[in-house]
């Protein structure tokens, strides 16, 4: 009795042991990815914006150059909204602001979108997303170029009853075989210009402030050296 309760004791510390070690090892390992995980992440956002707006068409450091706005009631979370602003001989050209549709097929999808000053689209970029691979990651620039068909787009132009996809009577094409995806990324990209002139007043007076600066600078050298796409499935 004695030898199986003896047994029983060390099988258990060992288990324990293995538990605390496994634990640790997994806590460990997360600590040292999650900079990493992070540096990535900021990577593929810079990347995006400097697609939105090269950098040969504005001459300020526009990852260091954002303005914080009121939150956006049709966005997840309450959060103010950090935007880019690119300029040139110091006058604002033009925005980048994230948006996230939360009704994609399979999960939010994460935007970002360039506005002009007077209220047209510069570019949309998808930063990520979990859509099916095939169908609904067409989203992305190195699937298809659907996306630029936002370019030079504003409230308007399409009229309002417009902006979805032509299945639903708008002038944006749906993918064969996923109609879900490209009408979310539709409405939310019509959701960033409607924030974008409901909030207009509050947006040039920002723009009159200086940069507020900023830990840590990603240089458009830096970000060319890496060359995973930014968006993924």
């Amino acid at each position: 009795m004695n030898a199986i309760t003896t047994s029983i004791r060390r099988s258990a510390i060992g288990l324990g042991l293995f538990a605390v070690i496994t634990g640790g090892t997994i806590a460990l390992t997360q600590g040292i990815t999650k900079d990493r995980i992070q540096e990535q992440a900021e990577r593929a956002e810079a990347r995006a914006l400097f697609e939105i707006i090269p950098e040969h068409q504005h001459d300020n450091d526009m990852l260091r150059d954002v303005i914080t706005l009121p939150a956006n009631a049709r966005q997840p979370g309450s959060e103010p909204v950090k935007a880019w602003v690119a300029r040139r001989n110091g006058q604002p050209i033009g925005m980048i602001l994230p948006a996230v549709a939360p009704d994609g097929y399979s999960g939010e999808i994460r935007l970002l979108v360039g506005i002009d000053l007077d209220g047209r689209i510069l570019g949309v970029r998808v930063t990520n997303h979990r859509e099916t691979p095939g169908l609904g990651d067409r989203i992305e620039t190195r699937k298809s170029d659907w996306v630029y068909s936002f370019d030079g787009r504003s409230l308007g132009s399409p009229p309002a009853e417009q902006w979805n996809v032509k299945k639903n009577g708008g002038v944006f094409d749906q993918f064969t075989g996923a109609t879900i995806t490209p009408r979310a990324v539709v409405k939310a990209v019509q959701h960033s210009l409607v924030y974008f002139r409901q909030n207009r007043d509050i947006i040039r007076e920002r723009l009159n402030e200086p940069p507020a600066p900023r830990n840590r600078t990603l240089t458009p050298e830096a970000i060319a050296g890496e060359s995973t796409p930014a968006e993924h499935s």
